[in-house]
């Protein structure tokens, strides 16, 4: 099969397309035919920094596409169901085999491409607002690095429950695209200082939730938009700094700062999974919005990650072997 593969760590260019072996189907797992690749925030950070566990690596969490062989141990799937994945490493490839409960299926009709951007973006914002951050009608929600997948799929899910939504990104265009999906108030952070922005368009009283996939400095900003006993829910390192917090920040309000990691509620129990079922079949029954910005073929790999780390995007960058 054709892979996008690196040798070593690195900026974009360390990507190559590849003939690399067909993976092998687990007994306990599912082998499918790959039909679209979504790029992950954990995908680009892996390929700068992460460990190579495979030489030559395939890297990539998220994949759907159509399932030609079910491991013998395994119910629930057959030859022909289309699903969505999402494993440790793999998705940049024609093929990828995964274990069994790290699939989903997409219901008749759905978009293939759509379906494979959900489980980790919508799965993580769900957890973020509700699970963890105990987000409730009319309080007010900060979604850092709105333009993400987790912050597309946090802005629709915030203001489907009732909140408040104000928004970060890096420009007054990506800003603009977001306030269709029920942002209520955007703050471009190149040029505004976000604890700021929040407290005047809260009259001084703060967010209830921050969600924050980038962490580092914007940490630091999300902490300081919290309101009297608020929350943050940090769930990613995309701007590639340290986190050096002074958790005294955190005292003089009661506040909390929780980290939410989606791996590690799917593998205790079946909560997480069925919840991401859930919001598979709420999109597929057109309830929730999943935003395409550009899809790109494999074999040009290398650019769409470019693309990725260029912050034009909003939404999700596919692509299609």
């Amino acid at each position: 099969m054709k892979a996008a593969v690196y040798y070593e760590n690195g900026d974009p260019s360390v990507l190559k397309y590849e003939d690399v072996p067909n993976p092998v189907c687990h007994p306990k797992g599912v082998l499918v035919r790959v039909e679209a690749i979504s790029i992950e925030g954990g995908d680009i950070l892996n390929r700068f920094a992460g460990p190579l566990a495979t030489r030559p690596h395939i890297v990539g969490y998220q994949a759907g596409g159509e399932v030609i062989e079910v491991g013998a141990d395994v119910t629930g799937f057959k030859v022909g169901d289309k699903v969505a994945t999402c494993s440790a490493y793999g998705s940049h490839a024609e093929l990828r085999s995964v274990p069994a409960r790290a699939a989903w299926h997409i219901p008749a009709g759905f978009d293939v491409g759509k379906a494979s951007v959900m489980p980790v973006a919508f799965g993580t914002a769900d957890d973020c607002l509700f699970e963890f951050g105990h987000l409730k009608a009319g309080q007010t929600v900060l979604i850092q690095a709105g333009a993400s997948g987790v912050g597309v799929a946090a802005i629709q899910l915030a203001k489907r429950a009732g909140a408040t939504v104000l928004a970060t990104a890096s420009s007054d265009e990506r800003l603009e695209k977001l306030r269709r999906l029920g942002m209520d108030h955007g703050i471009n952070y190149t040029t505004h200082d976000v604890a700021k922005e929040v407290m005047r368009l809260t009259d001084k009283k703060g967010a209830n939730l921050v969600v924050d996939p980038v962490g580092g400095s914007t940490l630091e900003s999300s902490i300081r938009s919290l309101g009297y006993r608020g929350r943050v829910c940090l769930v990613g390192g995309a701007g590639r700094e340290g986190m050096k917090i002074d958790a005294m920040l955190l005292m003089g309000g009661n506040q909390v700062l929780q980290g939410v990691y989606l791996t590690a509620e799917l593998a205790r129990g079946s909560r997480a999974y069925d919840n991401i079922q859930r919001l598979i079949d709420e999109a597929a029954a057109g309830e929730i919005e999943v935003l395409i910005d550009r899809v790109f073929p494999l074999s040009q790999a290398a650019e769409a990650h470019a693309y990725i780390e260029s912050r034009k995007a909003v939404g999700r960058v596919l692509m299609v072997p």
